[in-house]
């Protein structure tokens, strides 16, 4: 049996895709039961539990073979990222409660980054699962390229997406989301001891100017890229009703200044296999 948290997402629903078309039992790990109905229909059992409750995930980790973790994400976190620490204490503890053979959980590119930012809830995360004896992967995967939805509006509208990494020639480590299900699945169901950290990007690195290029393809019309600039964004983010910005601008930072960055450049990274077109025609046709 493989218990998955966060299969209402993209990533997990990925996983739970793959795992299934290989045969394998899926258990859905949800806040809110009427939420896996459509996992239901698929053959998957399903547990009902809180991420910030250790006894409820212990009860539904209990069995498995093997854990997928997708710690929620906090974008806007209080200072100290309480509301991670929460996850965290109730993860390791559920964990060590149930014993499963296997986890693999969902960190980010970044997560090793020498400077405290918004992705230091996941190095957080990796620290904390130290203590466990069960075999730990972490799957480091690069920026999601569906964040380029938030985009799909200006492009349609006004011929511009408006970036807040830069320069806008500059190639970012990005991967699509179902390519981030797919090695999760495949590392699931692989053997290993102790800890280890998979990287995965996609099979070509992007710019802002490139996604530019994409969304002007299936819309029909030119659309070009813009900077935001830096100084403005603190005021951008509370206007959108963020009360601590500080760990998202350095998570920004880090990308655009090249301290987050995968070891080696990403030489070692996993390669996904979808390309930047086929996530922007997909959410241009959505």
């Amino acid at each position: 049996m493989y218990a998955i948290t966060g299969i209402t997402g993209k990533v997990g629903g990925a996983l739970a895709e793959e795992l299934l078309a290989a045969g394998k039992a899926v258990r859905a790990v949800v806040r809110d039961r009427s939420k896996a109905a459509i996992w239901v229909e698929r053959g998957c059992e399903v547990a009902v539990a809180n991420m910030e409750d250790a006894g409820s995930l212990a009860s539904a980790f209990a069995g498995a073979e093997a854990v997928f973790i997708l710690p929620p994400s906090e974008f806007d976190p209080k200072p100290g990222y309480p509301e991670a620490r929460r996850v965290i204490d109730a993860v390791v503890a559920a964990l060590a409660a149930s014993r499963p053979a296997k986890v693999v959980c969902l960190s980010t590119i970044g997560a090793d980054a020498p400077h405290d930012n918004l992705l230091t809830q996941r190095t957080l995360m990796e620290a904390a699962f130290s203590v466990l004896f069960t075999p730990v992967t972490f799957l480091r995967p690069g920026w999601f390229i569906e964040n380029a939805q938030w985009d799909l509006v200006s492009a349609r509208d006004e011929g511009v997406i408006r970036s807040l990494l830069f320069p806008l020639d500059k190639r970012f480590p990005m991967v699509a989301t179902q390519d981030v299900g797919r090695a999760a699945a495949r590392l699931m169901q692989e053997e290993w001891s102790g800890t280890r950290i998979v990287e995965l990007e996609g099979p070509t690195r992007v710019s802002p100017n490139d996604l530019a290029a994409a969304f002007a393809r299936p819309l029909g019309r030119d659309v070009r890229a813009e900077v935001i600039a830096r100084e403005q964004w603190e005021a951008l983010f509370r206007a959108q009703g963020s009360e601590n910005p500080g760990p998202r601008i350095r998570m920004l930072d880090g990308f655009n200044e090249g301290w987050i960055e995968f070891a080696d450049a990403g030489a070692h990274a996993l390669k996904g296999s979808i390309g930047l077109q086929q996530v922007i025609d997909e959410i241009v046709r959505s």
